[in-house]
């Protein structure tokens, strides 16, 4: 006839950090989902589900699953943060590609800093 409390620790994930109800996830993607825009598949505490990455998105950028962080009357959020890997270059094809990639679009992303 009383209250009962329960105090829960969660264990540390390698996937996952929790903040309050909301989940984020580090996500891998490559430079042509990224800027080409993909949907691909996404792990979340409920199973995998597909995210939409919009086309020019950039590492860093978090985009939300509404609803998918942790349980309660009213559940958290999943943040998934971009984070993009380039390949290396183990080839002579892989690098004549990337000098091509120069030659077609030069950019320097350090341009806003005035360098």
């Amino acid at each position: 006839n009383g209250d009962l409390y329960l105090e829960i620790d969660l264990q540390k994930n390698s996937l996952y950090r929790i903040d309050g109800k909301d989940i984020y996830l580090i996500l891998p993607v490559t430079p042509w989902e990224a800027a080409l825009g993909a949907s691909i598949s996404v792990p979340t505490l409920a199973g995998k589900v597909g995210l939409k990455i919009p086309a020019g998105s950039q590492s860093g950028q978090k985009l939300r699953l509404k609803g998918r962080g942790m349980p309660g009357a009213t559940p958290g959020d999943q943040y998934v943060e971009l984070q993009i890997v380039t390949p290396k270059a183990t080839t002579e094809e892989d690098r004549e590609l990337y000098k091509r990639m120069a030659e077609l679009m030069p950019f320097n992303p350090r341009e806003s800093m005035g360098v």
